[in-house]
């Protein structure tokens, strides 16, 4: 791509990708910490990484072929843990920096788990039922030697829901000969799942969002709100924030965006959506560019969708006073950087939408004891983590003058790397 100044040609500026993004975030901890280079490489480089080859027989009775991917982090804390994402998009770079950042998210949490992330280069939309559960089946086996209720356990992502999880839980019992309930999460609560796993990053989220609003000077109930994304996060978490008296103004998703100054009626939206898939047209609201929803004069914005939607080109002329990332990486390092500047706060999305690993592993918790818990008991728990952490990274952000993202980070390096230094080099 090209831009013209004056007559003349120049190149656009190269856009970082999210695995660059996210190596960036480790360099700038490690320089804090005052880590080794070595160290650095260490925490950069995924322990593990396994590329598979994904044949599908169509319905129609035809051969195509699909990438797959599992990438683990690092596992220095506990097995690897992290989603499975189908999008025609998806690629190792984006998968190994995803995996990275599950690895801060468990950290920061305190979760005894290391980042991984999987991901299939397949658009789902294309697809029937039948197509997508013989795909799943199919990666399934080709990554079963790596995964395992102790080794890498999955969990949905972009494109996959607990039903995906459930062909994963069935291909990898009947490989084991018994049914294995702890090698996913995110599945059917009739198979094991857990009370509150659905809805868990999104109420982790409005956990978060909240905390950060009282921390502006901001009433909730006076508050506005811009979501993006109206998926497996931004649906419930627009919906969870009007029920908290929040003013949410726009929605949008890959199709468009719908703004009303009053406040969208969010289960309508959710209804408009379920007929039609898409908020574009719905009644309640006026239509609005996708893009102007990052840009709006509110309160709170709330990017849920996918990575590096905010970034230099944009970050000087968004609106909202708070950041809380429901997606991960949608804030690229330059815009960090911008928005800092500007005196906009900024919650990380490895603290922000950690609410899904936090649920992720009360599953596997019950699924290993065979004992459940209650919906309420789900819920508290989860409020109690989020809240905890929230104000750990806001003490050490406060007491070193830094920013949240490099806060959290930070600490989270440091715990992985304190695993690493007690556990030792082999051999």
């Amino acid at each position: 791509m090209s831009t013209v100044i004056d007559g003349a040609a120049t190149l656009a500026a190269p856009v970082a990708t999210p695995l660059e993004d996210a190596r960036a975030q480790l360099a700038e901890a490690i320089a804090l910490l005052g880590y080794s280079d070595g160290t650095r490489q260490m925490l950069a480089t995924p322990r593990r990484e396994l590329t598979v080859a994904v044949p599908l027989r169509t319905d129609a009775g035809e051969t195509r072929l699909f990438t797959g991917y599992r990438v683990q982090h690092n596992f220095s804390r506990g097995p690897a843990k992290g989603g499975l994402r189908y999008a025609p998009n998806v690629n190792l770079d984006e998968v190994r920096a995803l995996a990275m950042w599950m690895t801060w998210k468990c950290a920061l949490l305190d979760v005894p788990y290391g980042g991984a992330k999987g991901g299939i280069a397949i658009d789902p939309r294309e697809h029937s039922q039948a197509e997508l559960e013989r795909v799943t089946r199919r990666y399934t086996s080709e990554i079963l030697p790596i995964i395992g209720p102790e080794r890498d356990i999955p969990a949905p992502d972009i494109g996959t829901d607990e039903r995906t999880m459930a062909w994963i839980m069935d291909t990898y019992s009947v490989n084991s000969g018994y049914t294995v309930p702890g090698i996913v999460t995110g599945k059917p609560i009739a198979l094991g799942g857990s009370q509150g796993r659905a809805s868990a990053t999104s109420r982790g989220v409005t956990h978060i969002a909240l905390a950060a609003l009282r921390h502006a000077g901001i009433t909730q109930r006076q508050a506005t709100a811009a979501v993006q994304g109206f998926g497996k996060v931004g649906a419930d978490a627009a919906r969870f924030l009007a029920e908290a008296g929040v003013t949410v103004q726009a929605v949008s998703d890959q199709y468009g965006a719908v703004f009303n100054a009053a406040g969208l009626d969010i289960e309508a939206l959710g209804d408009h959506v379920q007929r039609t898939g898409a908020v574009v047209g719905f009644a309640g609201g006026e239509a609005l560019d996708g893009a102007a929803l990052l840009e709006l004069e509110v309160d709170l914005l709330v990017p849920a969708a996918v990575e590096g939607v905010l970034h230099e080109g944009n970050a000087g002329r968004v609106g909202a006073k708070v950041i809380v990332e429901g997606a991960n990486g949608p804030t690229t390092p330059d815009a960090d950087r911008i928005l800092r500047e500007r005196g906009i706060l900024v919650v990380p999305d490895i603290l922000a939408n950690a609410g899904g690993v936090i649920v992720s592993y009360f599953e596997w918790v019950q699924a290993n004891q065979a004992y459940w818990w209650r919906a309420d008991e789900v819920e508290s728990r989860l409020e109690e983590r989020m809240l905890s952490a929230w104000e750990h990274v806001l003490g050490y952000a406060r007491s070193r003058d830094l920013s949240l993202r490099t806060a959290a980070t930070a600490l989270a390096v440091e715990r992985v790397a304190e695993a690493h230094k007690l556990r030792g080099l082999y051999p």
